[in-house]
C-alpha cells in the first residue's frame, strides 16, 4: 500500500505558474512509476503527465507540454507538477497516482487538490 496526498493547489491567473506536490507514505516510494492527472469540470478524468521509478523518463499529454514539469525526489518521497503558463482550460481537479514497475496500471490515488485559473 502507498498513501498518497496532494498539496499546491490554488487559485492563479492566466500565464502565472503554481508546483504541486504529492507525498507519499507507505511502501518504498521508489519502487512506483508516478503520474499526474486532471479532471475538469464536467470532463473525464485525462493524463497530464508521468515520470518513471528514477525520474530519468517522463512522457506528457500534448496539452501540456512544454508548459508542465514532471519530477520527483526519492529522498523526500515526494513527487511534484510544475506548471506554468497556466491557461482557464487547465482549470481541474489534479490527482497523483501510482504503479508498481512496469505495470500500465495506475492502482494508488491521491485525493486530488483544486487549480482554478482565471482569465
Amino acid at each position: 500500500q502507498v498513501q498518497l496526498v496532494e498539496s499546491g493547489g490554488g487559485l492563479v491567473q492566466a500565464g502565472g505558474s503554481l508546483r504541486l506536490s504529492c507525498a507519499a507514505s507507505g511502501r518504498t516510494f521508489s519502487r512506483y512509476g508516478m503520474g499526474w492527472f486532471r479532471q475538469g469540470p464536467g470532463k473525464e478524468r485525462e493524463f497530464v503527465a508521468a515520470i518513471n521509478w528514477s525520474g530519468g523518463n517522463t512522457h506528457y499529454a500534448d496539452s501540456v507540454k512544454g508548459r508542465f514539469t514532471i519530477s520527483r525526489d526519492n529522498a523526500k518521497n515526494t513527487l511534484y507538477l510544475q506548471m506554468s503558463s497556466l491557461r482557464p482550460e487547465d482549470t481541474a481537479v489534479y490527482y497523483c497516482a501510482a504503479r508498481v514497475r512496469n505495470s500500465p496500471i495506475w492502482t494508488y490515488w491521491g485525493q486530488g487538490t483544486q487549480v482554478t485559473v482565471s482569465s
